[in-house]
């Protein structure tokens, strides 16, 4: 029985059209971009296409605003990085959210012990910034705004374009973190005014170790890398050249599909939200019911533990996830999901399940069968359930 994967977010599978691509670019054994030769000039022309392909996905008028990295965690590194270093002399304050990804915790984190000093605004149960909050937060001496388009784990998805009329109002840079949205949903740089905006190949059918961020023309932004003056003197090294032509070649697919995806992604959420709620009582439903990814669904299974029942799914040949790939492994509570006033508990027992153009209707009724019987099983054995459902028993008798 072939697998059914539900892990989109973990990676997309290559499109086939992808595949042909890196496939020919490596049968043409093109030479270094920056070779001043024929074969160096093919190698050139090859990485331009891809610039373009990549500026049309996101509405970049130029294409070198468009900065070829490694991945996306390397991107907001570099946005978040790059500010802190070239405008510290104004003053050493960030924004953030409460539920922001961890390449962008962990990269705030170290600029703290630089001396930076960082402010996070809440979120509602729902996951949604109010960009209120962020203009309150914002100080004289603050350089940086970093807040994500859409939450990995949650899917919701945060009124940026909002947010980036407070950052111009206010003279202050604004970087967005959007590695999940990029390629998923219409991503337009014009409209959301941001000056910088993080995304990687492989959440739109692109090869895993490419990433981009997009680089507003006139924003002070420190190079991460020291070395030679490649992506137009912002990022040094050799450029991914084979993995920039299937990015390519993805995002080209992505502006070309954008409307059936979302279209098919959309229904396939609804089927699956629903299958969840009818049959499986206790179940939480995390994130906005409206402003989310149309490709994610989060829930919360109550009195059980979501790795129990992501390796039950895989004996079933179904994969799926508890939480983004990057925070695998963690044995603590979700940051997100408290931040959204879920307990420790329920956190635990959350899961995500993202799908992608190729998923069937069959295969999310597939999941929704197993999940069932799976559920029931966990918490046959858990003592929470069968506590909870004493207690409930007796309040149905008393009353």
């Amino acid at each position: 029985m072939s697998i059914i994967n539900l892990d989109y977010l973990a990676a997309n599978p290559l499109l086939p059209e992808v595949q042909e691509a890196m496939i020919e670019a490596i049968k043409k054994n093109y030479s270094n971009p920056s070779s001043q030769h024929q074969l160096g000039d093919e190698a050139a022309a090859a990485l331009q296409q891809a610039r373009e392909q990549v500026a049309r996905m996101i509405n970049s008028p130029v294409p070198k605003e468009v900065v070829f990295t490694s991945s996306g965690t390397e991107s907001v590194n570099h946005a978040v990085k790059g500010v802190a270093f070239s405008n510290a002399e104004k003053g050493k304050h960030i924004v953030t959210s409460n539920i922001e990804h961890n390449a962008t915790l962990r990269t705030l984190r170290a600029l703290k012990m630089m001396d930076y000093r960082v402010t996070s605004v809440p979120v509602d149960e729902y996951g949604l910034i109010n960009p209120s909050d962020v203009a309150d937060a914002i100080r004289d001496d603050t350089i940086l705004v970093t807040i994500m388009h859409s939450n990995n784990e949650i899917g919701t998805i945060q009124p940026i374009e909002e947010i980036g009329q407070i950052t111009q109002e206010k003279k202050v840079i604004f970087h967005c973190d959007a590695v999940d949205s990029v390629g998923v949903v219409q991503i337009d740089v014009q409209k959301l005014g941001v000056n910088l905006l993080s995304f990687a190949a492989n959440q739109f059918y692109g090869p895993s170790g490419v990433g981009g961020l997009y680089i507003r023309r006139g924003t002070r932004i420190w190079p991460l890398l020291d070395g030679g003056v490649q992506e137009n003197n912002k990022r040094a090294g050799t450029e991914n050249l084979i993995g920039i032509i299937g990015m390519g070649v993805a995002a080209e697919f992505a502006t070309r599909e954008m409307e059936f995806r979302i279209k098919h992604a959309r229904k396939l959420k609804q089927k699956l939200i629903e299958g969840l709620q009818s049959r499986i009582e206790d179940i939480l439903i995390n994130g906005h019911p409206e402003l989310s990814l149309p490709n994610l669904v989060s829930a919360s299974v109550q009195f059980i533990e979501g790795e129990g029942i992501v390796l039950m799914l895989d004996e079933e040949n179904i994969a799926a996830s508890t939480k983004s790939a990057c925070a695998a492994g963690a044995l603590q509570a979700s940051h997100v999901l408290l931040s959204i006033g879920r307990d420790f508990a329920d956190a635990q027992g959350t899961l995500v399940i993202t799908f992608g153009r190729d998923t069937t209707e069959a295969e999310i009724e597939r999941f929704l069968e197993v999940l069932e019987e799976v559920v029931q099983t966990l918490r046959n054995m858990s003592p929470l359930y069968i506590k909870a459902m004493q207690e409930r028993a007796e309040g149905v008798a008393l009353s």
